[in-house]
């Protein structure tokens, strides 16, 4: 069985809903953030639409990735799993010292709620 709760010794981030806690790839439950350049989401023949759109807007998504790495070194890392998403990451909330990283980064918009 899975533990729910892991400590995350060590973390990668990503980009702004994405990161690596133990070498596992875990994305923010609840949020999402700009794509990064390069993302095939941001392509225009391959633009997502419907009810969570790509949101693609570089200077905003280097700013959201930047900002997740400042945060997650403030402290312990933790992920409390939620499930798995359709690219096969784990679907996680991710806390710091007990704070949510995904409400910190919506707080100061640099991400969004997930509808």
């Amino acid at each position: 069985m899975i533990p729910a709760l892991v400590l995350c010794l060590t973390v990668t981030v990503w980009d702004g809903d994405t990161i690596r806690c133990n070498g596992e790839r875990v994305r923010i439950a609840n949020i999402d953030a700009p794509e990064l350049p390069g993302s095939p989401r941001c392509d225009p023949r391959h633009l997502r639409r419907g009810k969570n759109p790509s949101w693609c807007n570089t200077p905003l998504a280097i700013r959201s990735r930047d900002e997740l790495r400042r945060f997650v070194l403030r402290g312990r890392v933790e992920i409390e799993r939620q499930g798995v998403d359709r690219y096969g990451r784990v679907l996680a909330r991710v806390t710091v010292n007990g704070r949510d990283a995904g409400q910190h980064l919506v707080r100061r918009g640099l991400a969004r709620e997930w509808k």
